[in-house]
């Protein structure tokens, strides 16, 4: 009898030593499993904002270098509804200029962006690289269209929960 208390106590160990084991176990995969749902949420939202950016940049080159002169205020505001900071005021401040050039020359730019791509990313800043093609007719090229590439790079901010354009620069051709 005391063999069998004995052999009974020592099981009673070895089975209390296997529930520790196996709850320790799952506490250790629920970790696991918050920690990967976590990651999986932020790169959602990681996912999102590239997007989003992306987006936006293809909307602002695009408005920027597709310009009519018989449309020439529709168009220049095509490009100031993306646009703020700098980039916005000098735009403004521009425009009168850039329309009377735009009349002038009798130019039609039209484009669209065949590439783009995301320099770096932040919460609130972003800066896209855009690729573009398409043609522009004005008395220079006796009105005939030519074709056109343009490489641009985007400075966007995050205001007012949308992505705007406070930087444009050509980079290439």
């Amino acid at each position: 009898m005391e063999k069998a208390r004995r052999g009974r106590t020592g099981l009673d160990v070895v089975l209390s030593v296997l529930v520790l084991l196996v709850a320790a176990l799952c506490v250790l995969g629920g970790l696991d499993v918050y920690r990967t749902h976590g990651e999986r949420a932020d790169a959602a939202v990681q996912q999102e904002r590239y997007g989003a950016v992306l987006a936006a940049a293809t909307a602002e080159a695009e408005a920027f270098i597709n310009i009519d002169y018989r449309h020439a205020q529709e168009s220049i505001a095509g490009v100031a509804r993306g646009a703020t900071g700098k980039f916005r005021q000098q735009y403004d401040t521009s425009s009168e200029g850039v329309t009377r050039v735009l009349r002038r020359n009798r130019s039609v730019m039209d484009g669209k962006v065949v590439s783009a791509g995301v320099v770096d990313v932040g919460r609130d800043s972003a800066t896209v690289i855009v690729a573009t093609s398409g043609t522009v007719a004005n008395t220079r090229t006796g009105n005939k269209p030519v074709e056109r590439s343009y490489r641009l790079q985007l400075h966007l901010v995050r205001a007012g929960g949308r992505w705007l354009t406070s930087d444009l620069q050509f980079v290439g051709q």
